[in-house]
């Protein structure tokens, strides 16, 4: 089979590798569409130890299950599937808890770092557990199922913040996660929503997801408290931007990790009484963001960039790298070799 390799620190090949054979409890699946993840992006670059070549990155795919490992249900054979980037073991006690996104032994797909290695989904085939199966609806195609994983990201941090209805919210960057939360918080029912991002193209995408106002951070100030903040980027900037446009007694909710430390505005969260909450992956919203997609309250089409076969995939990344902005989501579709 074909796969996209990382090979070194910004430098991939596409490799004739053999296909994963499935385990216990196992499935293979065919892949029929990936998302290029913002995370993939910053991992070819080696600096953030989650990416440590050789590995096969990718892990927002659709596609069929072709083989099912022993002990498996044969029923999955031939359906049209997606899957949690999640790997959780289900014993520990946060599992068991229904908090799989704190799983003590969580690995995420298309990882390599110190304590495991898992090849992802920028190949023909891939393996993954059955217990983190999931199928698609007729209506969502491949394409638009690759965004199940972002979009389930963003529906946790929307429920996190336990909207009532009616709610002015502001959304602190408006890349894939931030337009999904914007479109995640319309659909459950919050009332005026903010976008600001520094990119004029990235705004009119959020107008175009829902938000009913779209400017840059120079222009934040002009625009009224809100109830809740959903902060998707990660920076000491962006952050103080959340925490000081929520009123009293609000809510921030932090998804973006993009520093690993910032400066935190402690007088203003203490004075204000601003609950601060932090987003980590997903936690069992896999059957509602399928449901969303499928009834159209996530427009898929807004957030596609490209469709591109793999063996363009290597060229994207770097495009990715140097124009980050240029593009909202890639999705490479693996089986196609001319597109």
């Amino acid at each position: 089979m074909k796969s996209l390799v990382l090979t070194a620190p910004f430098e991939f090949e596409l490799q004739d590798t053999p296909a994963p054979t499935p385990g216990p409890n196992e499935v293979l699946i065919r892949v029929r569409a990936v998302g290029i993840c913002g995370s993939d992006v910053h991992g070819m670059t080696g600096t953030t130890g989650r990416r440590i070549p050789p590995i096969v990155m990718g892990h927002e795919a659709t596609g069929d299950v072709v083989e099912v490992g022993s002990g498996g249900d044969n029923a999955w054979v031939g359906r049209r599937v997606t899957f949690d980037s999640t790997i959780y073991c289900g014993r520990c006690d946060f599992c068991k808890k229904g908090q799989i996104n704190l799983c003590d032994n969580r690995k995420v797909l298309g990882v390599s770092c110190d304590e495991y290695r898992l090849d992802g989904a920028f190949a023909d085939y891939v393996v993954v557990p059955d217990h983190i199966l999931y199928e698609l609806p007729d209506s969502v195609s491949y394409e638009h199922g690759s965004l199940t994983e972002p979009l389930s990201v963003a529906l946790h941090a929307v429920r996190l913040a336990q909207l009532k209805g009616q709610e002015r919210v502001l959304v602190v960057g408006c890349g894939i996660i931030g337009l999904l939360a914007i479109q995640a918080a319309r659909a459950t029912g919050c009332g005026t929503i903010i976008a600001t991002d520094l990119n004029p193209h990235r705004l009119e995408a959020a107008r175009a997801c829902g938000a009913d106002v779209a400017v840059h951070p120079d222009a934040l100030d002009d625009e009224p408290e809100v109830n809740v903040a959903f902060e998707a980027v990660g920076t000491g900037a962006t952050v103080k931007a959340a925490i000081g446009k929520v009123r009293k007694g609000g809510t921030v909710v932090l998804i973006g990790n993009l520093a690993p430390e910032v400066p935190f505005p402690m007088q203003t969260v203490v004075a204000r009484q601003i609950a601060v909450l932090g987003s980590c992956a997903s936690s069992g919203e896999y059957p509602d963001c399928l449901d969303l997609i499928a009834d159209g309250a996530i427009d898929a089409t807004l957030l596609i960039s490209e469709i591109i076969p793999l063996s363009q995939a290597a060229t994207m990344f770097e495009k990715l790298r140097k124009n980050p902005d240029d593009h909202l989501k890639i999705v490479v579709k693996p089986g196609e070799r001319n597109v």
